[in-house]
């Protein structure tokens, strides 16, 4: 399975993105999907998952409130709304995915997920 992350781009602070995710040789139906970021110099660090069936929603401290992850079962999708972005949030942005509902426990280590995009690169601009 290959994800395909894509949505990222240059925004002004205030402003909203939304990424995508999607697999490309299998769906999404039972898995745990998630989204991280890395900024530049720093660690990557979790910022939103949740389990296919919509259960087991969580996120940072850092977006919650401002932040949205959801599905489209038709599309076979992921997604990361963004919004009342800020500069703090520039950072290459990472969908992951592990091929079972993983517990809440563990969505927001980096090693739970099997399946990683390529990252999509969101700049905001202050």
């Amino acid at each position: 399975v290959q994800l395909q992350a894509s949505g990222g781009g240059l925004v002004q602070a205030g402003g909203s993105l939304r990424l995508s995710c999607a697999p490309s040789g299998g769906i999404f139906s039972g898995y745990t999907v998630g989204w991280f970021r890395q900024a530049p110099g720093k660690e990557r660090e979790f910022v939103a998952a949740f389990r296919w069936n919509g259960s087991g929603t969580i996120y940072d401290d850092s977006v919650k409130g401002r932040f949205t992850i959801s599905r489209d079962n038709t599309k076979n999708t992921a997604y990361l709304q963004m919004n009342s972005l800020e500069p703090e949030d520039t950072a290459v942005y990472f969908c992951a995915a592990r091929p079972s509902y993983a517990i809440v426990g563990i969505m927001r280590r980096p090693d739970t997920y099997d399946y990683w995009g390529q990252g999509t690169l969101v700049t905001v601009s202050s």
